[in-house]
């Protein structure tokens, strides 16, 4: 096996720590072509669809990519910004706003940084540029609160096959979950009641969770637990009984079972059951995306209208909310305790001068630079 270059170092560069915040991925664009590439890069990922590989490559190239990608392009389109893609411009700005409450927190050495797992900026793109600029601490923040082995699973995989091919590996940390944090549990908290006293309350709150199939569940995956308790927490905090509300699950693709109650079938059977409106929110994502603007706010919608239901109210994600911010802030520091990211002058000056000493002693042992 043959290692890459490691980039030019200088003697006495001071090592740096970074953390990156890491969402699934979009299309570069709401068209055909760039649909296509992003879910070739998707659905071909193992951790994905747990299909037997040579199986699953006919039915990826001869069935779904040919006939999905324009009718996925078209759901991108209907969501689509100025700006570009709601789910990259929010994870942009969410570790925008993260370094900046870290550095009100006394991180000014730590550099926040956001990758995509599928699409760009890719992973591997974003840790080779760290790489670059000699960080040699790097915390990886999934913003999946939940674990789940299709997720925050395959960020690990992408992670340590990046690194295989290094020579000079920077120390790692894996945010696995913060399903149950307080305040990620508090961020939620506060975005209901804010659309509450905005737009009053509806009959029943329903907690939609990104679906997948129901034998990963079964086979150890920990994410149905996950979100369950994530629900159990949140209704608790808003001091509602199990009656007011109910968790779901959205997303399911193909003819196999999926963790259930699927969130479209359960919002037909409250309007026939005569609930007059539904606030729903969607705790797992916490930037707004196509699952949540299409497929919840039009989709959904149309649906729980269409069978007889008066009034549908999505709850947008967490996005840049002030508390939410906050939580990643709490969530990020607690996983870089004991890194240098919080130095007064006279130590960053000590850093320096220490670094200038190592240089020199380097350049007398014969080090060339």
């Amino acid at each position: 096996m043959s290692f890459r270059k490691e980039p030019s170092y200088s003697h006495g560069t001071v090592a740096r720590s970074a953390v990156v915040l890491v969402n699934l991925g979009t299309p570069d664009a709401p068209t055909p072509k760039a649909v296509r590439r992003y879910l070739k890069e998707f659905l071909s990922d193992p951790r994905v669809v747990e299909i037997p590989r040579l199986v699953w490559w006919f039915i990826l190239h001869l069935i779904i990519l040919p006939f999905r990608s324009g009718k996925s392009a078209k759901k991108y389109e209907s969501i689509w910004t100025r700006e570009g893609s709601p789910l990259k411009v929010h994870t942009q700005k969410q570790a925008t706003l993260l370094r900046g409450a870290l550095g009100e927190r006394g991180h000014d050495a730590l550099k926040v940084v956001m990758a995509m797992r599928y699409g760009s900026p890719s992973l591997p793109e974003v840790l080779d540029q760290l790489r670059a600029e000699h960080c040699e601490r790097i915390a990886i923040l999934p913003a999946y609160p939940q674990y789940s082995g299709t997720t925050t699973g395959s960020i690990d995989d992408a992670v340590f096959a990046h690194y295989r091919s290094v020579r000079n590996v920077p120390e790692l940390r894996m945010v696995k979950n913060y399903h149950d944090h307080d305040s990620y549990i508090d961020a939620l908290h506060d975005s209901v009641l804010a659309h509450w006293e905005a737009n009053g309350r509806g009959d029943k709150l329903v907690m939609s969770f990104h679906g997948v199939p129901k034998r990963t569940l079964l086979l150890g995956d920990p994410y149905h637990c996950e979100c369950h308790k994530t629900a159990r927490l949140l209704a608790a905090k808003l001091r509602l009984t199990p009656e007011q509300y109910v968790v779901t699950f959205q997303s399911r693709f193909g003819k196999a079972e999926w963790l259930q109650p699927y969130t479209a079938p359960t919002l037909q059977q409250l309007a026939r059951a005569g609930v007059q409106r539904v606030d729903l929110i969607c705790p797992g994502f916490t930037s707004d995306c196509l699952e949540t603007l299409e497929e919840i706010a039009i989709e959904a919608k149309h649906e729980f209208e269409a069978a007889g239901g008066k009034q549908f109210h999505y709850i947008a994600c967490l996005n840049e909310s002030p508390s939410w911010i906050g939580a990643l802030a709490e969530i990020a520091e607690q996983h870089i305790i004991g890194w240098p990211t919080m130095m007064t002058p006279a130590q960053r000056e000590a850093e320096k001068r220490e670094a200038e000493a190592g240089r020199e002693r380097a350049l007398q042992l014969g080090a060339g630079q």
